[in-house]
């Protein structure tokens, strides 16, 4: 027999109060009483029982009532109610059920049925509170294991998206070089060439000042003097396209660099560089909106420890939605009110304290709160079927959060904006000769 558990008993009659708490007590339950359903009332949110023996007829409110009032209330409607009650009829007894009791002891009571009906109900009980235990227990495990499959789904995505990123923006990188370690080389020997040919140019003017007609009228319809300036003009204007393509090659790697299983200290300014210049094909001027302008504040940031490559992919995300926004808008606006009110990215750097800040801007519809509250679930996507997948603001979350130890956050109100701001650690480790 079950002798553990807090039981209330609440009558208004003391001689039953005193009965009751005997045969209770003496069995090895812990028992308090009160005379009247008021009183109980109060007393049960701060000393909740485990079991509640409840007389039917009392005077004001009676146990019906008290019973109804205890079952409504979800801080005490799983306590178990025994009627105690001198009724015997079957109406009282089903409009005791209905109200949640979950038996009846028809006084007079004897002691060994009172003592087996608590035992019994205070027994199941228990039994149902570590079922629900159980139940919160597993849920809560089933919960974390989503979770976990969750993130473990948002990193292969990452792993994935960038390593194939990676692999294509590399690939095109390894082959720009070749044809540009090409170009500069034949560009300085054909500098070297021509240098001679106009010096040997010159020799032929200096000895032979007046040449026949055929070659001055030849001079002339080439017009010798301009090409002679022109020439080594153009040749530098060519050497400075192919270090521009240089350049570009090496923004591209860059962008796609491998990150090694350790962070390395890297110049932030270099990747979102990158990055806008992996982008610089969608902010040009289409047939539907004038040119996107992008206005790079920087300030003065420090190297940051960190994965570059993984961060590259969160400026990618956040700056690519921006474009998705801005394209959207230009389908519902004229090219007119599109040219008088400028689309504007505006991206922010700047050191606060222990902390590098990135702010990144734009001037697009915003979003409403709903929205907002939502941008970081996995899978969640304003966009048409096809045209987005929902992991992207996730996977820089985790990217941000998880991976660096920084913070992503995001301010927007419905027509004014949306702003991310990233914010990541500084380490003192990190010195511009370490710098990746």
């Amino acid at each position: 027999m079950q002798t553990e558990g807090r039981i209330l008993v609440i009558d208004d009659t003391p001689a039953n109060l005193e009965v009751v708490s005997e045969v209770l007590t003496a069995a090895g339950y812990t028992v308090a009483t009160v005379l009247d359903s008021e009183r109980a009332l109060k007393r049960i949110p701060t000393h909740p029982p485990d079991l509640i023996l409840l007389d039917v007829q009392m005077p004001g409110m009676d146990g019906f009532e008290t019973c109804q009032r205890l079952k409504a209330e979800p801080s005490t409607a799983t306590i178990p109610v025994i009627f105690m009650t001198a009724l015997s009829d079957t109406e009282s007894k089903i409009k005791g059920f209905s109200l949640g009791a979950v038996d009846y002891i028809t006084k007079p009571f004897q002691a060994e049925e009172l003592l087996v009906r608590v035992s019994t109900h205070l027994r199941l009980h228990h039994l149902t509170k570590d079922l629900e235990q159980r139940v919160i227990e597993r849920t809560q495990a089933l919960q974390s294991a989503l979770d976990q499959l969750s993130q473990f789904q948002l990193q292969l995505v990452q792993s994935e998206k960038m390593a194939s990123l990676g692999n294509l923006v590399s690939g095109v990188a390894h082959e720009i070089n070749n044809p540009i370690g090409f170009l500069n080389g034949s560009i300085n020997n054909a500098r070297d060439y021509v240098r001679d040919l106009l010096a040997h140019l010159a020799l032929y003017q200096q000895h032979y000042p007046t040449p026949a007609a055929a070659i001055q009228n030849h001079a002339a319809e080439i017009d010798l003097e301009f090409l002679t300036e022109d020439l080594p003009k153009l040749l530098d204007s060519m050497e400075g396209a192919a270090d521009r393509i240089k350049s570009i090659s090496i923004s591209l790697r860059t962008f796609s660099r491998a990150d090694a299983e350790h962070k390395v200290c890297a110049n932030l300014h270099d990747g979102i560089d990158s990055t806008l210049l992996i982008l610089k094909y969608r902010l040009k001027a289409n047939e539907f909106r004038p040119a996107i302008a992008v206005i790079q504040n920087y300030g003065e940031l420090p190297p940051v420890a960190c994965f570059p490559g993984q961060l590259n992919q969160v400026f990618m995300n956040i700056l690519a939605n921006a474009i998705d926004i801005f394209d959207e808008m230009a389908q519902a606006q004229s090219y007119d009110y599109l040219e008088a009110n400028p689309q504007q990215i505006t991206i922010r750097t700047s050191v606060v304290e222990d902390r590098v800040q990135i702010a990144i801007r734009d001037n697009g519809k915003g979003m409403s709160e709903a929205v907002k509250a939502r941008i970081f679930d996995h899978l969640f996507t304003t966009k048409e079927v096809g045209k987005g997948t929902g992991l992207g603001l996730a996977i820089a979350r985790q990217i941000v959060v998880e991976n660096h130890g920084g913070n992503l956050s995001c301010t927007s109100s419905l027509g004014r904006g949306t702003e991310f701001l990233i914010e990541l650690p500084l380490t003192p480790t990190c010195s511009q000769e370490s710098m990746a």
